[in-house]
């Protein structure tokens, strides 16, 4: 072979290797490069925020109370009178005072009081004989006297028996209540059983959930009576605090919580059962600093409100005054303009 031929051989070979190389570097996997993960924005908080400003503040009771007789005969037993005999009236009856409601069953209790005031006419026969014979100072006078006397008491207890076995009106009036018991059922004292109430005679009561929300009411204080389209005035004429002690459990418990109003210049057509709008303000005051009560805080007895500042939150004691139903008095604590971030 010529060198010229092996000249040409080497050269084609080594076009060859360098050739082959750049190639055979394609067919090797290719690392993929690590990506950095992608940036993302941080949530901003959207903040309900109010700008505290000075307005009026009202602190008012919105109801709706119903006319009740303002003459109510309440009727009970006053001890376990035995079983029922009869339930004399129902709802919307019409009662003078002295009739008879209800009676329970008393058994031989009438028949024993009659031999019982026989046993004392024929005693006092005896001792009219007695005297007659001997004189009013012999001794046997003396003890059918005594015999005379101790048969009385008998007779005395036996009528308040059966006086306790009825149930009598002690008012003219309409039966607006009357309970459920049967005769045959037992009658537990004090549990009441019929109401009375007179129609000439009418107050508007209203009754609250608890006696807390009745707080700040006093005698006297004007009320906006609301009926129909009509707005009347009236006055606050019993509260929880002046009402009278009643030994009727359910009297008591209601007189806990309601008050009574005396309403001026009514309708004829307002009855008992007819109801109206109320409202009372018990407090008031104006050009204060106001805030939306979801903008007040407390903690353990601390009274406080997150202000924004910039762009972070700052805590401040406050000094609450009047709190009504949807705003809060800020006395102390809080300037006009400030802030205020709300509680979600």
């Amino acid at each position: 072979m010529s060198n010229k031929l092996m000249h040409k051989i080497l050269l084609a070979f080594g076009v060859w290797m360098t050739m082959a190389a750049l190639t055979g570097c394609s067919l090797l996997p290719v690392e993929e490069e690590e990506l950095a993960p992608p940036l993302v924005e941080p949530v901003k908080e959207t903040l309900n925020v109010f700008e505290a400003k000075r307005a009026a503040i009202v602190k008012q009771i919105n109801g709706v109370a119903t006319f009740a007789s303002d003459k109510t005969d309440y009727l009970y037993y006053k001890t376990a009178a035995g079983k029922l005999l009869s339930l004399n009236v129902k709802l919307g009856d019409k009662v003078s005072s002295g009739d008879v409601v209800a009676v329970t069953d008393t058994g031989e209790l009438e028949t024993k009081i009659r031999v019982q005031e026989i046993a004392i006419e024929k005693a006092k026969i005896s001792l009219v004989q007695e005297i007659a014979d001997k004189g009013a100072d012999d001794p046997s006078v003396q003890l059918k006297k005594l015999d005379m006397e101790s048969a009385q008491i008998q007779l005395n207890s036996l009528q308040k028996q059966l006086e306790n076995s009825k149930l009598v009106a002690s008012v003219d009036g309409i039966v607006t209540f009357v309970d459920s018991i049967e005769p045959g059922d037992e009658v537990a004292a004090y549990k009441q059983v019929v109401t009375l109430a007179d129609p000439k005679q009418m107050k508007l009561i209203y009754t609250a959930s608890s006696q807390n929300d009745l707080a700040g009411v006093e005698i006297n204080m004007d009320v906006t009576v609301k009926i129909k389209d009509k707005t009347y005035p009236g006055k606050v004429v019993q509260t929880p605090m002046t009402a009278a002690p009643s030994d009727n459990k359910v009297v008591q418990d209601k007189n806990n919580k309601s008050l009574v109003i005396d309403v001026q210049g009514l309708p004829e057509d307002v009855t008992i059962g007819s109801q109206a709008d109320i409202t009372i303000v018990t407090e008031s005051r104006d050009h204060v600093i106001v805030i939306p009560r979801a903008g007040l805080r407390s903690y353990m007895g601390r009274d406080y409100v997150q202000v924004l500042d910039g762009e972070s939150r700052k805590e401040i004691d406050v000094e609450k005054g009047i709190v009504a139903a949807t705003e809060v008095e800020i006395r102390k604590g809080v300037s006009e303009g400030q802030k205020i971030i709300l509680a979600n």
